[in-house]
């Protein structure tokens, strides 16, 4: 169970990392916003895999319940705080020079915050289970897994938009949205 919980976040994973290399227009102004984008992006790639790892590592059935339940409350918490940095790095950055750009972005910012959100009630509803009984934990587990596999699978469209066509090509061009490409790829657990 914690192996699959593992695999599903490192898939919720991916879904930020998106942003970080996806489409014809080499504007300057462009350029220069993929570059705050991919610039403040990157740091929170590496977070985000940070925490997955953290998650890896305690995924053994050995670990105690209690280990478990800090490595995936604080891997909660790291995510949700990650993707609202995300959020904010492209509320800040503005607009991309596009068609459309405001409304690309606003729905990318508002899909991250929604993201954040539902990592943040994750670390709740981990925070809440109890660790004296080894089988109720684990069905604890397994319901915070559910809650992960529909966030996993829930959709990444308005960052999908906001990375098409120009975008994604002036973010391509850029050294930290390249770095971080291979962040969000999934790992086998």
């Amino acid at each position: 169970m914690k192996k699959k919980l593992a695999t599903v976040l490192a898939g919720g994973a991916a879904l930020m990392l998106a942003l970080s290399g996806c489409g014809d227009d080499n504007s300057e102004e462009l350029n220069a916003w993929a570059k705050k984008v991919c610039d403040g992006v990157q740091p929170q790639a590496k977070k985000i895999q940070a925490a997955n790892a953290s998650i890896q590592e305690d995924s053994s059935d050995k670990a105690p319940p209690k280990d478990v339940k800090e490595t995936d409350s604080k891997a909660f918490q790291d995510i949700s705080d990650a993707y609202r940095k995300i959020g904010s790095v492209i509320d800040r950055a503005g607009p991309p020079a596009v068609e459309n750009g405001e409304k690309k972005q606003k729905d990318a910012v508002k899909e991250l915050n929604s993201i954040a959100d539902s990592y943040a009630d994750l670390k709740k509803q981990v925070d809440k289970l109890k660790t004296d009984d080894q089988a109720e934990f684990a069905d604890g587990l397994k319901e915070v897994g559910a809650e992960l596999q529909k966030l996993s699978g829930s959709g990444s469209d308005a960052l999908k938009r906001l990375e098409e066509g120009e975008v994604g090509e002036a973010m391509r061009q850029q050294p930290t949205c390249e770095a971080g490409g291979g962040a969000g790829s999934k790992s086998d657990a």
